[in-house]
């Protein structure tokens, strides 16, 4: 696995394909591998050069103690890109991978020729603050919860009633979740819960954007990702059905098509300068 040295840590990445160059952010905790499930491939045979790196505190990327910053983050994918010569570059994320993207799309445009952003949100409203808080509360509290509770609580969180109603697919499902665990970054989680709203600030991006929902979504449901949609000038909306927080892994062939369609729409775009006033600064930078 090669490794960059960007913002004073060591990033791990993979890099695959020819093509326009397309850069892939992972969601809290998971590694970037994940995409190349099935992303990656789609992205390489529809000729698109792909980069996915594991975000600050998932290994085998470095791990500094104590919380990060959404800002924080933004600077190591600044630094990626720069350091592999990568931009401008589309950029894909999900989830805390998505809040990433649309940062670094305000701050850097130079280096973004287009962001998708799957799962999204733009703020945290009464629940998810409430949620977050509890989780970090269970982490500091130390008790360690069994994992077949575990996984059954992801199922819930992550997956549509659609693969929760599939049997056979449902197993699947829980006997992965049992195996991975409890394998939050602690860390990055405080950087989403920190971020506050950000909707007046996403209105400067200029680079075209287009926001995918997941119809059945519990962490970022369809109208959060609406209001981020509304918030970006002239930003896409697409909801895709009977998928949840996960719909990249349980509707892959679905949201390939889509992103592929607006990655093609904007090949060769060539990233527009701001008309006006400087590049707004992320959160906590």
């Amino acid at each position: 696995m090669p490794f960059v040295k960007t913002n004073d840590i060591q990033l791990s990445y993979q890099r695959s394909g020819r093509g326009e160059p397309v850069l892939l952010i992972m969601g809290s905790s998971a590694s970037g591998r994940v995409w190349t499930m099935h992303q990656t491939p789609a992205l390489n045979r529809a000729g698109y050069e792909t980069v996915t790196f594991d975000n600050r505190g998932v290994a085998p990327s470095d791990a500094p103690a104590g919380d990060y910053s959404i800002a924080e983050m933004v600077a190591d994918t600044r630094g990626l890109i720069e350091a592999l010569d990568f931009g401008p570059c589309h950029v894909v994320g999900s989830s805390m991978g998505s809040m990433i993207a649309q940062e670094l799309a305000l701050a850097s445009p130079h280096l973004v020729r287009s962001a998708t952003l799957m799962a999204t949100r733009g703020r945290s409203d009464v629940f998810r603050r409430a949620q977050a808080a509890a989780d970090r509360e269970l982490r500091e509290s130390g008790i360690r919860l069994p994992p077949k509770y575990t996984a059954t609580r992801t199922m819930l969180e992550m997956l549509s009633p659609a693969t929760m109603d599939d049997e056979t697919t449902a197993s699947v499902w829980l006997d992965m979740f049992e195996l991975t665990g409890d394998n939050s970054v602690g860390g990055q989680s405080a950087a989403v819960s920190a971020l506050g709203d950000r909707r007046a600030a996403l209105r400067g991006i200029t680079v075209p954007c287009q926001a995918v929902a997941f119809a059945d979504d519990r962490v970022c449901p369809p109208r959060l990702v609406a209001e981020v949609a509304e918030a970006i000038p002239d930003c896409g909306l697409t909801t895709i059905p009977d998928c949840g927080h996960l719909g990249y892994l349980e509707r892959p062939d679905a949201v390939n098509s889509v992103l592929i369609e607006f990655l093609d729409m904007h090949r060769g775009t060539t990233p527009r300068q701001r008309t006006a006033g400087s590049p707004v600064p992320v959160a906590g930078s």
